[in-house]
């Protein structure tokens, strides 16, 4: 057979090129009636780097090291070390009630930091590791690193909590360190449940008023945090709309939407609003 022949045996694919704007599994040909070799060794990779993400434990000495650099630049009160109520990693999983609330040692930690202060504060940030340990590593330093240079430059003046590292946490933790450290808002950095193409996402949750007990419904959230994702400069401008509308509203949840990137024409200049074309 000549090597003409040969080539006409593979099938161009058309739907190949797409492949090129997203990290779906698209366009991945065939071998007969099963997939190529090589797009079932991604798949099998992309699936072990996921179970990764989940069981590995979150490197919190190393973490502690680079926010303690970060909040001393900005002056701010030194980082704390935080355990859910989940023991070890196979209770965390099995058990998600346990990982929405704090152990007792992490919750009295909190209170004696309270007692040492006259007020309260505006904003409680939780590094939670959730379901991701490689989304808290990859992402969270970069991106505070960003939020703190904002607030800091904010005209608004922030008075910022003691940063928390939560082990086995669930989104809903931060409720109950929001309402310990008397915060007016708190926002939940979180590894969040990895996809087969994203192992390292970082999730958000912003909440005002925090209160044991809340629900979802009284949450923002910015998902997917990511160098292949949301930028962290990006993700960091939203977090300041939200906290602004939040404080101004004194409220978040479906009532607070997040508009920075809407279009709205009003007497004097044009602003951004959702419901306008």
């Amino acid at each position: 057979m000549s090597d003409k022949q040969d080539l006409d045996i593979v099938t161009p694919n058309a739907w190949e090129s797409l492949r090129t704007f997203t990290d779906a599994r698209i366009g991945l040909g065939r071998t007969g009636v099963s997939l190529p070799t090589s797009a079932l060794l991604e798949f099998q990779l992309a699936h072990a780097q996921a179970q990764d993400a989940v069981h590995t434990a979150l490197d919190t000495k190393a973490l502690e090291t680079q926010l303690d650099r970060l909040v001393s630049e900005h002056e701010l009160p030194e980082t704390l070390q935080l355990h859910s109520r989940a023991i070890d990693r196979p209770t965390y999983l099995q058990r998600p009630d346990l990982g929405r609330r704090l152990d007792e040692p992490s919750a009295d930690k909190l209170r004696n930091q309270v007692a040492d202060t006259s007020s309260g504060f505006d904003l409680a940030i939780a590094v939670v590791d959730g379901l991701s340990s490689k989304a808290i590593s990859d992402n969270t330093s970069e991106f505070l690193g960003a939020l703190f240079k904002e607030l800091t430059q904010d005209q608004d003046d922030w008075q910022i909590a003691p940063l928390t590292i939560v082990q086995q946490g669930r989104v809903a933790i931060g409720d109950e360190i929001g309402e310990l450290l008397n915060a007016r808002a708190v926002l939940v950095l979180v590894g969040e449940r990895p996809g087969l193409s994203s192992p390292d996402s970082l999730g958000l949750y912003l909440t005002w008023a925090p209160k044991i007990g809340l629900t979802d419904a009284r949450r923002n959230c910015i998902s997917n945090v990511r160098k292949s994702g949301l930028s962290h400069s990006d993700a960091v401008r939203k977090v300041i709309y939200l906290l602004k509308e939040a404080r101004r509203l004194k409220l978040s949840g479906v009532d607070l939407k997040e508009r920075s990137e809407d279009t709205l024409i009003e007497a004097g200049g044009e602003k951004r609003n959702f419901l306008l074309p």
